[in-house]
């Protein structure tokens, strides 16, 4: 009864579309009655787990649907689009945002592999960004407790311990292999993309993002395409995009927004923002407007 309860609680909480700070760092809880398409977005690293309705992530064009069955990991920042395609107010879409803290999962990774109760994970040549996770116990009870933390003292002493158990149980279940691998201490590619992500307006190399990566250019490519389905090029385009429209659906101008990632030509960004979407900036935040309805 672990996820009706998390319902409840969410319920309980949110009378409105949104998100709302638990109280808890990195925890959020969200609520959604109303379908949207899939729109340009970054996903830092996090879990989002659904317990009523059904959510879409697309990267790099492969298509994800899961609900309540299924939670989504992503260990890494990806640009990726996502929308709320199935939620309505008699069938909203409800669930819990969880920012991965990479600190703990790096930490955690060592201690599961240095006890030796699980094997270390082996390397995974499939492995594409993002992975669905079935529900499992372990998980869902340490979610719901996590969850139940609504006093402001009980969350403060007793936090982070929940926080940690959490996390475990997201290294001990189903995509637990595909994220010890992507919190390895040794994963050069996680550590080239978080760099990435925090200097989005700075020129970036290959060839730089090989050798903080401690890589070849070559062996850097491929692990690189392996880890995202993206080339390293085509992932930093995407990123500087993906941030910028999400500056200009949130009100920011579109020569700002392109400032902000880093372009310094105003044509070259138009340019290639309507080569991804298909669409001129200025388009495209009028028609995301229209769909919104965000003055």
């Amino acid at each position: 009864m672990t996820k009706p309860a998390i319902r409840q609680i969410i319920e309980t909480r949110m009378s409105r579309d949104g998100m709302v700070q638990t109280g808890i760092r990195g925890v959020q809880l969200f609520r959604a009655t109303e379908a949207l398409p899939c729109v340009p977005a970054v996903y830092e690293p996090c879990v989002i787990a659904i317990v009523s309705g059904g959510k879409e992530t697309v990267l790099d064009g492969h298509r994800h649907l899961y609900d309540s069955r299924h939670y989504l990991v992503c260990p890494m920042s990806l640009p990726v689009e996502a929308g709320t395609p199935t939620a309505t107010p008699d069938n909203p879409l409800l669930g819990v945002y969880i920012a991965l803290d990479t600190r703990l999962m790096t930490e955690l990774t060592m201690e599961m592999d240095a006890t030796g109760g699980t094997r270390p994970a082996a390397p995974e040549t499939s492995a594409r960004g993002i992975r669905l996770s079935p529900w499992d116990e372990g998980f869902a009870e340490a979610l719901l407790r996590l969850t139940q933390l609504d006093d402001p003292t009980d969350a403060a002493i007793l936090g982070e311990a929940r926080l940690r158990e959490l996390h475990y149980a997201i290294l001990k279940g189903a995509a637990g292999p595909f994220a010890r691998q992507a919190f390895a201490p040794g994963n050069g590619i996680a550590r080239a993309i978080a760099h990435l992500s925090q200097h989005l307006h700075d020129t970036v190399s290959i060839d730089d993002m090989a050798a903080r990566a401690g890589m070849s250019r070559a062996v850097f490519h491929r692990r690189f395409k392996q880890a995202t389905s993206m080339s390293p090029i085509q992932f930093v385009k995407a990123m500087r995009l993906n941030h910028a429209a999400m500056k200009i659906s949130a009100g920011m101008t579109v020569s700002a927004a392109a400032m902000e990632v880093g372009y310094v030509s105003p044509s070259q960004f138009s340019r290639e923002f309507k080569r991804m979407y298909g669409t001129s900036p200025r388009r495209w935040s009028d028609a995301y407007s229209a769909e919104t309805g965000r003055p």
